[in-house]
């Protein structure tokens, strides 16, 4: 017999009250396939409003014994009355409508006995049984008119089905072959557009550290090349001038930096997914920790009655501001570090510990900018910055010399100020202080350890470099590029300074053998390494072990002791000593693009089809010696399309660069959701980073995922060519661009416009095409 699934009348009239649709779907089926006979449905008005079996409608074939329609009744139609019918599929003989009475609907309830649909055939054949399904329910506009969107797109077969995730094209296909129309200049640089903030200029990596916010006092200012206006000399001196001789209590006045200065109710802004927001008020006088999934989706609540878990808690307001900002599936391991470690431990300092030209600033600000894009308050400190703002930026190499107590008094000094900034930065809610200079010498160290007892935990990072090669490049790229030797027009007189400075610092130098530490040594060389760690455990530590590894690509031994070395493992990691573009483009405009429509599955239009082909001349033009390059693209139509008419190189389909889903609002128009989901684009217009589309994805959920891909480019060694989708594209450059993260939902990507990014020691260039309106 034939069933029916339907809902109470009463139920279904208050949803349509409430602008519900009362949506059916009939289903009919017979194991005994007969291909020559399409059952079809007609009645009513709300379905064809005529008994004429020539305007009956088609159900369409789920599965090889299943057949399907759907619907929606109109609010002024609550009846249905229908019957099923078999027509011939090759002939013109008559149709074989169903036996019995009429079927009636009515308001989503089924009248009379759910029956099968029986057909009597002519000829000498028995009759045909099918059996039926009836369901109905309500559902809302806007989930109706999405799905009908995402039903009519997957009707069109797909363009790209066949096309391996990984994939080298030999020979472009001839609908891509490059016509006129899609001819470049020969000069690229005709294509080039202005940034809209970023600099193209090399910039000094430790000019980019934190301003010393203690050193503003009697005329002592920042310039943006790092030097300072005040009363230093401008002589090479090994002795510091009197004007100099100031306390660090004379100097030091304490300026806050408001982009730290919290509300007055305790909250903190959430930085990425799983974050932890400040206990709020509840009823009844329960309190609880929230865990903030983001905008648009339920809070989690643990109960005052779980007293395990908050028995050894105090949760004040110094440790709302600790909350830890961690990402995703790895909140809860922080949690435990957060909440369950010494109070220390909630705030961590990386101490850089090596000689001149080791790479100590390079690999600070790669680390602070990792950290920072995954959502973890973190701040870098140079040591050398306060140096040259309190002493000036003319400092022959006597004045770093072990025996010169003036000197080694002035660099305690400021190596102090830049500690006790950074301590007072984690106190009003920093995470992770990178605490930037050479600290040498075990007496520095202790220094460091015994200001921050009680109040952070240190892990030292020492960076070990034994290649003659490559000290020698550093230290010409320092000579040219440090505010130290801006106003040295000698390079060679320079050279031998900066030499003699260096040589003052290896007869006193003693490697970090206390404590928590990771040793990198001989990462750069080329031919093989070390990476050392030693007593680091907890989430926080553990990302950056893993960062640390995989952004440095030569074959490398990791050593992991606690306290000694307890095993060896061969790895590769990467550092990149010489730039290499990574080339990040949209794909060509799409039907949906067109539309005004958001995520889809879209072919290109004609212009998205034209900048397809541009594209692939560009990459030829610009990376014709780069036979190393890759392509990589997400898995949607639009971007895998995009890079069809690009040959030569191999091809890869990422899903973490799939387009942020939209969920429910998949197929929509802004202008749509304004109007039927009102209180979700208020939400959206309030805070895009942190808003959840209903069932979809947020910003925040986007840079998880996006984390392999950065961990993957940062390993490459040859130019990447990235073909994916705006909010992708906008996590990916505001990591490369180091962009805060409630900046990352309006940077600037627009359609066929290519980005590229230079990788390099001196930094992170960036240079824009835009090949087409």
């Amino acid at each position: 017999m034939g069933t029916s699934a339907s809902k109470n009348p009463d139920s279904f009239h208050g949803g349509r009250e409430g602008g519900g649709q009362l949506y059916v779907s009939l289903k009919m089926e017979n194991l005994k396939i007969r291909g020559d006979l399409i059952p079809h449905v007609y009645g009513s008005s709300s379905i064809i409003g005529s008994w004429d079996s020539s305007k009956a409608l088609s159900m369409e074939r789920e599965s090889a014994s299943m057949w399907e329609l759907s619907f929606v009744v109109p609010s002024n139609h609550e009846t249905l009355d229908f019957k099923f019918l078999l027509k011939p599929k090759y002939s013109n003989a008559p149709c074989v409508v169903e036996e019995g009475p009429n079927r009636l609907l009515t308001g989503g309830t089924l009248e009379g006995d759910a029956r099968s649909a029986l057909f009597k055939l002519s000829g000498d054949e028995d009759e045909l049984e099918y059996r039926v399904f009836i369901k109905a329910d309500i559902v809302s506009p806007f989930d109706l008119a999405a799905s009908w969107r995402a039903y009519q797109e997957n009707l069109q077969p797909s363009r790209v089905r066949g096309i391996p995730d990984v994939s080298i094209n030999v020979a472009p296909d001839a609908e891509f072959e490059n016509g006129s129309a899609a001819s470049l200049e020969l000069d690229l640089e005709h294509y080039v557009v202005p940034a809209p903030t970023a600099s193209s200029g090399v910039v000094y990596a430790a000019n980019l550290a934190e301003t010393p916010r203690s050193l503003v006092h009697a005329g002592i200012f920042s310039k943006s090349d790092g030097s300072s206006s005040g009363w230093h000399s401008s002589s090479k001196t090994g002795v510091v001038s009197t004007d100099h001789a100031n306390s660090k209590k004379d100097i030091e006045v304490t300026i806050g930096d408001p982009t730290n200065i919290f509300p007055a109710s305790g909250m903190v802004e959430s930085k990425s997914v799983g974050t932890f927001s400040p206990l709020q008020k509840q009823q009844d006088g329960q309190k609880g920790l929230f865990v903030d999934r983001g905008v648009g989706s339920p809070r989690l609540v643990k109960s005052a009655s779980a007293s395990a878990f908050t028995s050894d808690l105090n949760l004040d307001s110094e440790a709302k501001k600790d909350m830890p900002a961690a990402a995703g599936a790895v909140a809860a391991a922080a949690v435990a570090d957060q909440m369950l470690g010494p109070k220390e431990d909630r705030r961590l300092a990386i101490v850089l510990v090596g000689l001149p030209a080791r790479g100590k600033t390079f690999t600070a600000a790669k680390l602070t900018r990792y950290l920072r894009w995954l959502g973890h308050e973190t701040k870098h400190f140079n040591v050398g910055k306060y140096r040259r703002l309190k002493h000036g930026t003319n400092q022959s190499a006597d004045f770093f010399r072990a025996d010169n107590p003036e000197g080694l008094e002035a660099r305690n000094e400021v190596a102090a100020l830049a500690m006790d900034d950074m301590l007072a930065w984690m106190q009003e809610g920093g995470q992770v202080g990178i605490f930037d200079a050479t600290n040498s010498t075990r007496r520095r160290r202790n220094m460091l350890i015994k200001m921050s007892e009680g109040k952070c935990k240190i892990i030292f990072l020492e960076t070990i470099c034994n290649d003659e090669r490559i000290i020698e490049r550093n230290i010409r790229l320092k000579i040219q590029q440090s505010p130290d030797y801006a106003e040295e027009p000698d390079f060679e007189a320079g050279l031998r300074d900066f030499k003699e400075r260096l040589a003052n610092y290896e007869k006193v130098y003693e490697p970090v053998e206390e404590g928590s530490y990771i040793k990198m040594i001989d990462m750069v060389s080329g031919q093989g390494g070390q990476i050392q760690v030693n007593n680091i455990s907890g989430y926080l530590p553990g990302r950056i072990v893993f960062f640390l590894v995989n952004t440095h690509l030569t074959s490398c031994a990791i050593l992991l002791t606690r306290p000694r070395p307890i095993h060896l493992i061969h790895t590769y990691v990467n550092t990149h000593l010489t730039p290499r573009p990574i080339l990040l483009t949209r794909h060509g405009e799409s039907l949906d693009n067109v539309r005004g429509r958001i995520g889809g599955d879209t072919v290109l239009s004609e212009a998205g089809e034209l900048y397809a082909k541009k594209l692939a001349n560009f990459v030829e033009k610009r990376l014709k010696s780069e036979r190393t390059a890759s392509i990589w693209t997400s898995t949607l139509q639009r971007a895998i399309l995009t890079a069809s008419p690009i040959v030569g190189f191999p091809k890869i389909q990422w899903r973490a660069l799939d387009e942020i889903y939209a969920g429910v609002c998949d197929g929509m128009s802004y202008e749509e959701i304004k109007r039927n989901m009102p209180e979700e684009y208020e939400s959206r217009e309030k805070d895009k980073l942190r808003y959840r589309y209903p069932r979809g994805e947020s910003y925040l959920d986007v840079i998880q995922r996006s984390e392999p891909v950065i961990i993957e480019l940062e390993r490459q060694r040859a130019p990447v060519v990235v073909i994916s989708h705006q909010a992708v594209l906008r996590a990916l450059y505001a990591y490369f661009a180091d962009r805060p993260l409630k900046e990352i939902p309006h940077i600037e990507v627009p359609l066929h416009t290519i980005i590229e990014i230079q990788m390099g020691v001196t930094g992170v260039q960036e240079k824009r095409y835009k090949l087409m309106d």
